[in-house]
């Protein structure tokens, strides 16, 4: 697209339609009752893209006052420790915080060594509270949990070698290590995933209800979404099929794991890219959505753009020679598309205006998209739960890179959401990012029945 050639917003939305990726092609009413359907079928152990997985933790409605509880969080390439004290006023404060290498990022280790290295980072913590009231653990990798709240490792992701410890149970891997230098557990150790932590660190930092409550109405539910990398969501579900569990007084946290939900909008181009992902076939929502793969999804539409003849610039070729286009610098483009900085910047002369101009519609599309679908995810949530209450609105907690500072991510999926829950019946809920999950979500695991 030279300089004589005009930003054609008309035949750019024609291109979105026709290939299948243009967020109006999406039904959201519908795409939360097939959300619904799929969390049924899974919670029933039947056939379906959402496993439902319990983490046979119950959410407390009030955080005990005074208590103090060991927080561990283990994830990437850091492992954390805090002590964390809840004060009068239910607040969490973190103390003693220690921080080590991710056991494995410096070379392969054994089980023992793996777990001795956690031990290292508790240790001091229970020395300086032995009368903590127990052990929480954000474990950020994909595990099996227990019935015991224990965790079984599945895998590890690339930065971890420790083959072995896969298959092993990391709560009773840590009561071992502490065993062995003759040091007591001080209470239960209790094993989370991050939207779990996510989801219990919203009980936390978004009050259910302001000043003075007289008339003892019970507090909305929380709900926990991470929209970074990956996205995921977990909710209390009070009945529970495949495990024999019911219990509307104190229901159990449900994880989704929403990424691999198989949604009914696949277009001619998500098709072609999720072929040449490693995993083709799966994590379709995950691919429409998330920070893995929106600046390579994107650039297999950009590409497709350029060979329609839609988009041209100078060093369309270049780009086209590009192996992908990281989110990153997607990102970083969209927020400054005018500066020419970056890589995705440097493709452009400054004759070369309208063409800039396309890049951003287009990416702007496959952003309004994800923000549609994520947000059609949480209010399927929600309508889960009900949310009919204004006193008690269902409190929804969100941690994610994708959701705080994708260009135009946030704002999108706040408003798609808003419109879905006062579509019909008006659902009430309350959405807040959260700070700490991991750690504070622990601490709240601790204390969970």
């Amino acid at each position: 697209m030279s300089s004589s050639e005009k930003f054609d917003p008309r035949a750019l939305t024609d291109f979105a339609r026709y290939y299948g990726f243009h967020y109006g092609l999406i039904d959201p009413l519908a795409l939360v009752q097939d959300v619904l359907t799929d969390m049924e079928r899974g919670l029933r152990g039947q056939s379906s893209s959402l496993p439902m997985i319990p983490a046979y933790i119950s959410p407390v409605s009030r955080v005990p006052r005074g208590k103090t509880v060991i927080a561990l969080d283990a994830g990437g390439t850091n492992l954390r420790a805090a002590l964390i004290h809840f004060d009068d006023q239910g607040k969490a404060q973190t103390q003693n915080t220690e921080k080590a290498p991710m056991p494995g990022t410096y070379g392969r280790v054994s089980p023992e060594q793996f777990f001795d290295k956690i031990a290292d980072v508790t240790i001091p913590l229970i020395e300086k509270a032995p009368h903590a009231e127990g052990i929480g653990f954000t474990f950020s990798y994909p595990m099996e949990i227990t019935k015991d709240a224990d965790g079984i490792l599945l895998g590890f992701s690339k930065e971890v070698d420790a083959p072995e410890v896969i298959g092993r149970s990391i709560g009773q891997g840590l009561r071992e290590a502490l065993a062995r230098r003759n040091i007591p557990v001080p209470g239960k150790i209790v094993l989370l995933n991050d939207t779990v932590a996510t989801l219990l660190s919203g009980l936390l930092s978004i009050p259910s209800h302001r000043g003075l409550n007289q008339y003892g109405v019970a507090p909305g539910p929380v709900v926990g979404l991470i929209l970074g990398t990956g996205i995921n969501t977990a909710y209390p579900e009070k009945n529970i099929p495949k495990i024999g569990f019911a219990s509307a007084a104190a229901p159990q946290i449900v994880v989704c794991e929403t990424g691999t939900f198989a949604h009914r909008y696949m277009g001619i181009l998500d098709r072609e890219y999720d072929a040449t992902t490693k995993n083709p076939g799966a994590y379709t929502l995950e691919k429409a959505v998330a920070g893995a793969y929106l600046g390579p999804l994107t650039f297999h539409i950009l590409k497709q753009a350029i060979q329609d003849g839609l988009l041209r610039f100078r060093k369309s070729q270049e780009f086209l020679a590009w192996p992908t286009v990281q989110t990153k610098d997607l990102n970083a483009f969209m927020h400054s598309p005018l500066t020419g900085e970056g890589p995705m910047g440097q493709l452009f002369d400054t004759d070369e205006r309208d063409a800039v101009a396309a890049v951003a519609y287009l990416t702007s599309l496959v952003t309004e998209r994800a923000a549609r679908f994520s947000a059609a995810v949480v209010a399927a949530m929600v309508e889960r739960l009900g949310g009919y209450d204004p006193l008690a609105p269902v409190r929804i907690a969100v941690e994610g890179t994708t959701y705080m500072i994708y260009q135009g991510m946030r704002t999108a999926l706040e408003s798609y959401l808003h419109t879905i829950l006062v579509s019909g019946k008006k659902r009430f809920y309350v959405l807040a990012p959260v700070e700490q999950a991991s750690l504070f979500g622990a601490a709240v695991a601790a204390l969970s029945p």
